[in-house]
């Protein structure tokens, strides 16, 4: 069958926000012992970010160029980061309620901005009701086949046991569904339809591979649709994913594999392998262009091209070290990678902070405070080229849309491009600490003599020659080239 996937992702520029770190705002009551913003984050410390907060900075995300926001679970829990849900149907007070919610989908949709939220239906908490009668009333309860019960006592509290039940990683504290409970499954698919009605644009899905049951998600897929058929579902897999993404389950993954490729070329051997090793991306395999165009046109390989043009690309998230840390503090790095992520087929998404040269190691300090208290730590260079970046984006469809094509790939030296109808875009990229000249074959693009441009840099053209580009690159930087727009 052929994919259909949600037409509005093509032209996506996600940003992942970690709710409790994002912004806080004084209009959302608040439990007295919080940590103060900015503090050193901890696994278990709040610092108090709110939906609010966000609606707060709404227009900083659009002066970005973000047009679909991506949040990390919110619905009621006793963790800072909700993967523990106590109550599907309700957002967590802390963040301002249900109330709070809806107002953010109403502003958010005003400025044409999508949300997705984070879908944890593989684990519950002990908070959460039906697991909560189970610890009341034992083998009484009336929800006893909602979860992978072994035997009592439960051992749920008790750290010198092992929990007594199925658990995520065994970890007491995250109770795992049991999906093949037709109660179970129903409200599940019931909640996943809850938010959509409610107007959110999707689904992300925690961990989902490991709800290791084909019939669900099809059902799943089905019930979402059916209450937007534009609705964007994406599952976090950090591994190879066909199986998942035939056109009847899931519309994309988070594509770590991107990620993976990223790290091995703009970071390469300067990359800091302690803060890599606690992930799948690690290792993150060898280095040089040649490995990075095979790493790419394997993956491209994997998935239909209606697949390949909603994957959630993204270069740093809440469970790894962000990009700019895994380099060791290399600005550069980050830079070309976002560049490749800007001009790559997929939905960039960027992790909040990291466009304002955020740093921070694996859980917890990648889920560091957005320091708006502190805007002279800002790395505005940096910030100014995301919104370059993402404002050619924007500008030139064949960047979103546009076919795909590798033209160069040796040492450390890439060239890909993207063409749509009358329109050709070129990116170089230098990875190396020295000056290079390059002649990208472009004759196969246009005729010889089009002339070139580099977008947003006035001065800066060139003109096929002799069927190819001629090119300066200086170190560490990436170069883009566009023909006029048509008309």
């Amino acid at each position: 069958m052929q994919p259909e996937t949600p037409e509005w992702v093509r032209d996506a520029v996600f940003y992942q926000i970690f709710p409790d770190r994002f912004a806080r705002s004084v209009a959302v009551p608040k439990p007295g012992h919080l940590d103060e913003w900015g503090a050193p984050p901890t696994y278990h410390g709040y610092q108090g970010g709110d939906l609010i907060g966000v609606i707060e900075h709404l227009d900083y995300l659009q002066d970005l160029g973000v047009n679909a926001v991506y949040f990390t679970p919110i619905f009621q829990s006793a963790s800072n980061h909700r993967y523990h849900t106590h109550d599907y149907e309700k957002v967590d007070p802390m963040l301002g309620g249900n109330a709070a919610l809806d107002r953010l989908l109403k502003e958010a949709h005003a400025r044409n901005i999508r949300v997705v939220l984070d879908g944890v239906f593989n684990h519950a908490s002990r908070g959460f009701f039906p697991f909560h009668d189970i610890m009341e009333n034992g083998p009484n309860s009336a929800y006893l086949d909602w979860f992978h019960i072994k035997g009592f006592p439960l051992n749920a509290y008790d750290t010198e046991k092992r929990p007594n039940y199925g658990a995520w990683w065994n970890l007491p504290a995250l109770p795992k569904f049991n999906t093949g409970s037709p109660a179970v499954r129903e409200f599940l698919w019931g909640i996943g339809r809850h938010w959509i009605d409610r107007g959110i644009d999707g689904w992300r899905l925690d961990v989902a591979n490991e709800i290791d049951d084909d019939s669900f998600w099809r059902e799943f897929r089905r019930r979402i649709r059916a209450g937007n058929p534009e609705a964007y579902i994406v599952g976090e897999v950090w591994t190879d994913s066909q199986r998942w993404l035939q056109g009847d389950m899931w519309d994309a993954v988070m594509n770590y594999q991107i990620t993976k490729a990223c790290v091995a070329f703009f970071i390469g051997e300067r990359v800091d392998e302690k803060e890599l090793r606690p992930t799948s991306l690690y290792p993150a395999g060898p280095p040089g262009a040649e490995a990075f165009r095979a790493s790419i046109e394997r993956l491209r390989g994997l998935y239909a091209p209606e697949i390949n043009a909603v994957m959630l690309n993204l270069l740093s998230s809440h469970d790894m070290a962000r990009f700019v840390t895994l380099a060791q503090g290399d600005v550069s790095a980050l830079k070309l990678a976002t560049t490749f992520q800007m001009t790559y087929p997929g939905a960039p998404s960027i992790y909040y902070g990291d466009e304002i040269g955020m740093s921070g190691g694996h859980d917890p300090f990648n889920r560091g405070a957005f320091p708006w208290h502190r805007t002279d730590t800002w790395d505005t260079d940096l910030l100014h080229e995301f919104q370059r970046l993402i404002a050619l984006r924007h500008a030139r469809p064949a960047l979103r849309r546009g076919s795909y094509r590798i033209l160069h790939a040796e040492g450390d030296l890439f060239v890909h491009a993207r063409q749509l109808d009358g329109e050709a875009v070129v990116v170089a990229f230098n990875a190396s600490t020295r000056h290079q000249r390059l002649s990208v074959p472009a004759g196969s693009l246009v005729a010889e003599g089009t002339p070139f441009e580099a977008p947003g840099r006035p001065g800066v053209t060139c003109k096929v020659e002799q069927g190819a580009l001629h090119l300066d690159l200086t170190p560490r930087s990436a170069v883009i080239l566009a023909t006029p727009p048509p008309g």
